[in-house]
């Protein structure tokens, strides 16, 4: 195991995982587009949680949305996945602090801190896919609303909050990787096998010339 490889993926991990706490919260997963519009008098902008708007006065208003059923059913997938992304970051994260090289909480077994660490390594790019996947699938349906012609709702726009969640899925992604590369799941030394003679083990001392001799064949000898 290569402990600066380690050190580098904890810290890409745990920058990840502090993005997706981030951009969770974050209001501004989507905003309403001023495309076409000559005067704006608010601006709507969404998250996973609720819907706010701003006036032109710079009064703005929040509501948390009222019902889960009632919400589009990709909302609903992002909430889980979202939530998902942060369980097994912390996870991830005890995982490596526990098997990383330089710590000193899995012992001196370095067998199983590898394999404690691969499984770190395992968590952060599967944090980082549920946190992937929960953005595009949002930023996706935002896309498709704005080029639909035929749409009469609200056309909104990618927000802020997107882009620190595919940043935090990039992080998260790149640490596991660096993590499951630099791990070795065999690490056992292969120590050289006892003197052998004709298929006898000894584990005694080494032989004597006399004994060593007779091992021979006759084609060692002129």
């Amino acid at each position: 195991m290569d402990p600066i490889v380690e050190v580098v993926a904890l810290i890409l991990g745990f920058t990840g995982w502090v993005m997706v706490g981030v951009a969770l919260p974050n209001r501004y997963w989507r905003t309403s587009t001023v495309d076409g519009n000559v005067i704006t008098t608010s601006t709507i902008y969404e998250n996973l949680w609720m819907s706010c708007a701003t006036d032109s006065t710079g009064v703005h208003n929040c509501r948390e949305f009222p019902s889960l059923l009632a919400l589009s059913g990709y909302i609903q997938a992002s909430r889980a996945l979202m939530i998902t992304s942060i369980v097994l970051g912390t996870l991830g994260l005890v995982a490596a602090l526990i098997g990383i090289q330089c710590s000193k909480a899995g012992g001196d077994n370095y067998v199983l801190k590898g394999r404690i660490a691969g499984t770190a390594g395992v968590l952060f790019v599967l944090q980082g896919l549920c946190t992937m996947i929960a953005v595009s699938w949002y930023a996706f349906n935002i896309t498709q609303n704005f080029f639909d012609p035929l749409f009469m709702g609200t056309r909104y726009e990618i927000g802020e909050g997107l882009y620190i969640g595919w940043c935090s899925a990039v992080l998260a992604i790149a640490g596991g990787a660096c993590l499951m590369c630099s791990c070795k799941f065999n690490t056992q030394e292969k120590y050289p096998l006892p003197y052998q003679t004709r298929g006898t083990v000894h584990s005694g001392p080494a032989p004597t010339r006399s004994m060593a001799a007779s091992t021979y064949s006759r084609n060692a000898y002129v």
